[in-house]
């Protein structure tokens, strides 16, 4: 039997309404069991309008959580006020929470994988916390040095080189060892959390054109192509100019696509899945999966919110989860 834990995220988002959609319709009590954390006043208020069509129980300490019951678990670990559609410091504080607890709770060993729901990181900051994501929280508490933000749809897996930094660091950020240390990554992680042993790598350019031949910048020619050569015998191509590489849907002929910022992958993989693209934080001891997309203010208890994100979060976690399992067994 495979556990599971889901977190709240930030309250006053769609987070706790995509889980309760979700769970309606994921949960299987002969497959898996599921733990939530959320504090009981936000799921309460969620199920006045979204029925629930699993079993629940509600429990207000942490020693009562249990993985073996056939019911969905809510751990209520707070009573916050809740400001729809706001980033605030409660909420902050509540999302930051509801980590450390799931955090925890997988770390123990009792737990297979957890799905994060949307933060705000303005409101982290709020509440006096300094990590810019999720990503960067669960890398510190799992004291993983290497490792990397993911992205997964049916249509393409793809990653970023640096992740949540401004767009002036970018450049200086990327150096030789550091991209040869997130393209091996990449390699072990498609090989034991994808079984790809054998994959087809695009790599981007940095610069507009890949660079021009160095007129256009020269990241391309002194480090992204260099650490590509020093992969001899892996199919790994590039640096591709990417906005032909998006137009011409180059990305059909690979198994994973390698973005150096932010955008330069998130846009295109947005615009090909938005509605059920998921995040995968590569390189941990731990499985953790969550929706590619934020808080979604804007439509925060108005009850219309996609779950769809969240259930593929849950789907690919699954996936992941056996594809260790039975890499491990073959070891």
């Amino acid at each position: 039997m495979e556990n599971y834990v889901f977190t709240c995220g930030d309250i006053n988002g769609v987070g706790p309404e995509i889980v309760v959609k979700s769970l309606n319709r994921i949960y299987d009590p002969s497959n898996h069991n599921i733990t939530f954390i959320c504090p009981q006043n936000v799921f309460i208020e969620v199920l006045s309008v979204i029925k629930p069509k699993f079993k629940f129980r509600i429990v207000n300490k942490l020693r009562e959580v249990s993985s073996e019951n056939k019911e969905v678990t809510v751990y209520n670990f707070a009573h916050p006020g809740i400001s729809a559609g706001r980033p605030t410091k409660t909420s902050g504080r509540i999302s930051y929470k509801s980590m450390i607890i799931a955090f925890d709770l997988i770390d123990s060993g009792r737990y297979n994988a957890v799905i994060t729901s949307p933060l705000s990181k303005e409101a982290i900051s709020a509440a006096g916390v300094s990590f810019p994501g999720q990503t960067e929280m669960l890398a510190e508490w799992c004291g993983a040095d290497r490792y990397g933000m993911f992205f997964l749809s049916k249509k393409i897996k793809c990653s970023l080189a640096t992740i949540h930094i401004p767009h002036k660091l970018v450049s200086r950020k990327l150096t030789k060892r550091g991209f040869k240390n997130h393209l091996n990554l990449v390699l072990h992680s498609l090989s034991e959390d994808f079984n790809i042993d054998d994959p087809k790598i695009a790599v981007l350019g940095l610069n507009p054109h890949a660079g021009e031949g160095g007129l256009i910048g020269d990241e391309e020619r002194n480090i992204i192509s260099p650490v590509i050569n020093e992969f001899r015998g892996i199919n790994i191509k590039g640096p591709f100019v990417p906005d032909a590489f998006f137009a011409r849907h180059m990305y059909k002929k690979f198994d994973f696509v390698v973005g150096i910022y932010h955008d330069q992958i998130l846009i295109p993989f947005k615009m090909l899945d938005f509605n059920k693209g998921v995040n995968y934080t590569a390189g941990l001891p731990i499985v953790r999966t969550s929706p590619d997309h934020g808080t979604a203010y804007d439509i925060a208890y108005k009850m219309v919110a996609d779950a769809s994100s969240m259930i593929e979060s849950f789907n690919w976690a699954k996936k992941i989860v056996k594809t260790r399992r039975l890499k491990l067994a073959s070891d």
